[in-house]
């Protein structure tokens, strides 16, 4: 048997057959002609969350495509469509930070000196006060951090460890000022 790519959930559909997806295949597939009423990238961000839910959280290979698209049906439910009479919005500002840069210039990638690096890094990019903080690079960071060439439970961890530290950042930055995290 082939092993399923850690980047892929297998997809039962209505004939049994099950179909590996990725979490972008699994938005376009699903939305369908729904797609147009919200942002893309906002259909891309809400279809990750649910991969992420169903292999990680409840540690599950094989999703049928109604449970899949209910569950992407209520992570868009509390948010508003795109609308096409009003006026558009601004760009809101977006920063992005590399992880992978961050755990490198962290003396080698060493963990003791990349997580107070990683909150300066939070802190500095928080004072321009974008509305989206993107830290990109996450499987590669805990690679780099594990002095790994291939995916381990040890990266596994320290990939855990960097989302639940970022979280933890975000909460204590919250009160003071208003935006969305965003790790990849």
């Amino acid at each position: 048997m082939i092993a399923l790519a850690s980047d892929c959930l297998l997809l039962r559909v209505a004939g049994g057959e099950c179909i590996p997806f990725s979490a972008d295949m699994i938005s376009i597939e699903l939305m369908g002609p729904a797609a147009r009423t919200f942002e893309p990238e906002v259909i891309y961000n809400a279809a990750k969350a649910v991969f992420y839910y169903f292999q990680n959280e409840l540690g599950r290979n094989t999703v049928t495509a109604d449970e899949f698209s209910s569950a992407l049906e209520k992570a868009l439910s509390g948010l508003k469509p795109a609308s096409s009479s009003a006026a558009p919005h601004p760009a809101l500002p977006v920063l992005e930070s590399d992880l992978i840069r961050l755990a490198t210039e962290a003396e080698g990638g060493c963990e003791l000196f990349f997580f107070p690096r990683l909150r300066e890094e939070f802190r500095v990019q928080l004072q321009q006060e974008p509305s989206v903080l993107r830290f990109k690079g996450l499987r590669g960071c805990a690679m780099t951090l594990a002095g790994a060439r291939r995916w381990t439970a040890r990266c596994q961890s320290l990939s855990e460890q960097i989302v639940v530290f970022l979280r933890e950042c975000a909460n204590v930055e919250a009160s003071r000022q208003e935006f969305s995290l965003v790790i990849e």
